[in-house]
């Protein structure tokens, strides 16, 4: 998982390689991923960029990172250029996105996928997966929001009354856990935000109650 991601031949993934139910959280291997995409409709984007940081634990590899920028499917839409800077002129030449999916599911091996709301980047990966090979993503998976949700709710009476309280994104949560950002809305470095909000949690976790990766698949499922 060390240093950055070299482009290695496609491999099968084997769920016996992913990390055991009572393996503990601070033990667990991580990929944080994130996309950028032409748009937010499932059946007209596609993905524009992918990129994603590991983690062991609480500690992130700084080195160890993967980012791709894809030749989408379909074409830019104008809002999503203003989100992600990324120009059509970028992309000509990329390969296409399941080349690059293959290469993520080699930096992703043995590992629990986590993401902020990881349900968007699922979809436009599975679909792009289900196309070529039949089969979905492999990982087993967490989300920062489902997380952070339910740690509101365990300790904000407010929460428990009102239900999921205050923003979701991804940056208003930063903020909120103090987690600096430096660059946002570039697939690599939302990932990165991502995993140290994600570091964030997996400090509070086990005074809640939650210590193994069964625990907290069940309180982080998409």
């Amino acid at each position: 998982m060390l240093g950055v991601f070299k482009r290695e031949p496609a491999v099968v993934m084997d769920e016996r390689f992913f990390p055991g139910q009572s393996t503990p959280i601070d033990q667990c291997r991580y990929a944080v991923i994130d996309t950028e995409l032409t748009g937010l409709d499932f059946k007209k984007d596609s993905i524009v960029s992918i990129g994603a940081v590991a983690m062991t634990g609480g500690r992130i590899y700084l080195g160890g990172t993967f980012y791709e920028m894809v030749s989408p499917r379909t074409a830019f839409r104008s809002e999503s250029v203003v989100v992600h800077n990324i120009m059509p002129s970028e992309v000509v030449g990329k390969p296409s996105a399941d080349i690059v999916i293959q290469d993520l599911l080699t930096f992703c091996a043995g590992t629990v996928v986590v993401g902020h709301f990881l349900s968007l980047d699922l979809h436009f990966l599975n679909k792009e997966l289900k196309a070529v090979s039949g089969r979905p993503f492999p990982n087993v998976v967490a989300d920062t929001w489902r997380i952070h949700s339910w740690i509101q709710n365990q300790t904000d009476a407010a929460s428990r009354d009102f239900g999921e309280s205050g923003d979701r994104d991804l940056l208003t949560l930063a903020k909120k856990y103090n987690v600096p950002v430096a660059q946002a809305h570039d697939a690599l470095g939302d990932a990165f935000i991502t995993a140290q909000l994600f570091q964030r949690f997996l400090a509070i976790l086990p005074g809640l109650g939650v210590r193994t990766i069964k625990e907290l698949l069940k309180i982080g499922k998409p």
